[in-house]
């Protein structure tokens, strides 16, 4: 047994101005000009997806170590899901935002919703608030639906669309279709709604037979549009790890 300390305000610094946390500094902390992450990347000082995996380990931390510092930094992420992030108008997370919280608002990433709407959902679930888990509940669910647009007849579920140039990314990467199993399993877990566990199911059956290299091991990046294999990209590297595919297969062990 060990017990964690830790100091809030060094652990959790909230930029005070507009609220938020900032995309990329360098390595003294100091402001940097270009904060995309990748060329994929548009250059937002604040993005949906750094928010989101900022909320995934605080939650952690809650379950092990809870405070009332720690809660109060959760639900502050949590607004700013709902208040910020949340297109009122679609549903869906808009990814891309400047300093004061501006953005285009022209992409929706159906495997970015999907997996927003299962840790949303969880932080809730973790902080154990019920007030918190009536605000939140009816918002993850409404952003399952709108991920939904994405859903493939066979329970797969493409990338991307971008609403200013009407292009749809139909490629089906293997990250999406992790958290499209996990995101519909919460569905069935917590709402009861069996259509969804149809969906994880015929996901992770198209998953294990076209995305899993069963020769080779480890998963390949995606599924091109015309249904060949992708091996452009890597199957390891630096933007591809077990992590998706990893926490996809802990999270239905624990829940089923």
């Amino acid at each position: 047994m060990f017990l964690l300390y830790y100091d809030i305000h060094t652990l959790f610094p909230v930029v005070p101005k507009n609220n938020g946390y900032i995309e990329a500094l360098t390595r003294d902390w100091q402001p940097i000009a270009d904060m995309r992450l990748s060329d994929k990347d548009e250059n937002g000082s604040r993005t949906m997806n750094t928010h989101l995996h900022i909320i995934e380990p605080y939650t952690n931390l809650y379950r092990v170590a809870p405070s009332p510092e720690l809660k109060e930094r959760l639900v502050n992420l949590l607004h700013i899901f709902t208040d910020r992030l949340l297109n009122k108008q679609t549903n869906h997370l808009d990814l891309f935002f400047n300093d004061e919280w501006q953005g285009r608002r022209n992409i929706q990433s159906f495997g970015h919703d999907i997996e927003a709407s299962w840790l949303l959902h969880e932080t809730a679930l973790v902080i154990g608030d019920k007030d918190v888990l009536q605000w939140i509940e009816p918002v993850v669910k409404n952003v399952a639906v709108a991920a939904d647009e994405g859903l493939l007849d066979d329970g797969s579920m493409i990338y991307e669309r971008w609403t200013d140039t009407g292009k749809t990314d139909r490629s089906l990467q293997w990250w999406v279709q992790c958290e499209n199993i996990i995101g519909h399993v919460n569905l069935w877990q917590h709402f009861g709604k069996e259509a969804c566990l149809s969906i994880a199911a015929r996901c992770w059956n198209y998953t294990k037979t076209r995305l899993v290299d069963q020769k080779n091991g480890e998963w390949y990046w995606s599924i091109n549009e015309d249904g060949s294999v992708n091996h452009s990209d890597d199957k390891a590297g630096f933007w591809k790890c077990p992590y998706h595919n990893t926490r996809m297969c802990l999270e239905i062990m624990e829940r089923m």
